[in-house]
């Protein structure tokens, strides 16, 4: 009965005082020892029961070795394929190693062969084969690992599709235009708007730390506290603040988001903005100029009792508002620094006819600026324009 606790080895060779010798040798040394006399014989003998290691004769009639490993290197099967193979070889010229490796050959031995250096040559090989298995199997639990990675951001994906509008709000006399690119499959940005109790519409917008199925969970946190944070507070900044109360008890200021809203009166076109070390909102106007508003407060969560600070715009047919996230800025890893609003407004389309137009021209102009050396960041942004009238 074979003793699966010692490693087999494979004895192919045409001489029977060979392998009668051989076999002995590793038999002596620890080894399970099986033998074969050709080449044909091998290969049956190891499709049927693949060896720790393979002794392989060069030189023998029929096929030879390295016809035999030729064979085994092109086998399906990848246990068959790795068989570590060892060649046995009369000739000790290079010419003979570098045939023995081409054939691929792991190692070689010359006859006649010395005990002590086919036994290295043999634990070299084992112990290569054990490495190769332990890294083939931290393979599996890394792939496994990665499946496991991709379920959990495909679900998270679609917590966080669910939670950013599909389409534009329809409101009378204003276009709504918007866009969301996350870095990965889910980001930490996020945007809404929701009715606020006398009839504003708040359009916010928050960003929210790292990305991947945390930053999701960091989103659907931000949803929760604007929409039910409506239904308590009458203003922006009481809004903002009771949003601000509530992240930082969750999170005790480990972690933080910045955010934007803007209080839409439709009617009239006046707005009350409240920034919390998020990006300056910028105000496109009809007539060519452009204004920005900037976050007074530090980002929510990070510092108790927060005063916010509403900016009141008046907005006019033909005018916009774009709320946006710093993912729209390209940042030069050579310059060290991100392109500022500043640069930003330089590039805003003033002339364009419709909200989808201005966004569409803006997201176009930020990515043409972005490279293979720049920073990747979810980008997320909200154009807001009034009708001009007829």
């Amino acid at each position: 009965m074979r003793d699966n606790s010692h490693p087999e080895i494979l004895v192919v060779d045409d001489d029977a005082m060979s392998r009668r010798v051989l076999a002995q040798l590793l038999s002596a040394a620890g080894y399970n020892c099986r033998v074969s006399n050709d080449g044909s014989q091998a290969l049956e003998a190891i499709h049927a029961s693949p060896p720790s290691v393979l002794l392989l004769d060069f030189d023998m009639p029929g096929l030879n070795g390295a016809e035999v490993l030729r064979r085994l290197r092109s086998d399906e099967d990848a246990m068959i394929a790795q068989i570590p193979a060892i060649m046995l070889t009369a000739h000790g010229s290079e010419q003979s190693e570098v045939s023995c490796l081409q054939a691929g050959a792991d190692d070689f031995v010359t006859k006649p062969v010395n005990a002590s250096v086919l036994r290295a040559r043999i634990e070299t090989q084992l112990r290569l084969r054990s490495m190769r298995r332990q890294l083939e199997h931290q393979n599996d639990e890394l792939e496994k690992w990665r499946s496991e990675l991709e379920r959990d951001l495909a679900a998270a994906r679609l917590t966080q599709q669910s939670l950013i509008p599909q389409k534009p709000l329809s409101l009378p006399g204003w276009q709504i235009a918007t866009c969301y690119h996350p870095v990965i499959q889910v980001g930490g940005d996020i945007y809404g708007w929701l009715r606020m109790k006398d009839g504003r519409v708040l359009f916010w917008i928050a960003d929210g730390t790292g990305h991947g199925a945390a930053a999701a969970l960091l989103t659907t946190l931000a949803k929760l506290l604007f929409q039910y944070g409506s239904m308590d507070h009458d203003s922006p900044a009481t809004l903002m603040e009771g949003v601000d109360n509530d992240f930082r008890s969750i999170f005790g200021a480990t972690s933080f988001m910045t955010a934007m809203c803007v209080a839409l009166d439709p009617a009239t076109g006046r707005a009350q903005v409240v920034g919390a070390g998020h990006p300056s909102l910028l105000v496109v106007r009809h007539d060519g100029t452009t204004e920005s508003v900037a976050s007074v407060a530090p980002p929510l969560g990070l510092i108790k009792r927060t005063e916010f600070t509403e900016t009141v715009i008046e907005l006019q047919p033909g005018d916009a508002f774009l709320l946006y996230t710093d993912g729209l800025f390209p940042w030069t890893k050579e310059e060290r620094h991100r392109v500022t609003p500043g640069q930003l407004e330089k590039i805003l389309d003033h002339s364009a006819p419709t909200a989808e137009a201005l966004l569409t021209a803006i997201v176009a102009q930020t990515a043409s600026k972005n490279s293979a050396k720049t920073a990747p960041d979810d980008v997320a942004a909200i154009v807001v324009r009034r009708e001009d009238r007829q």
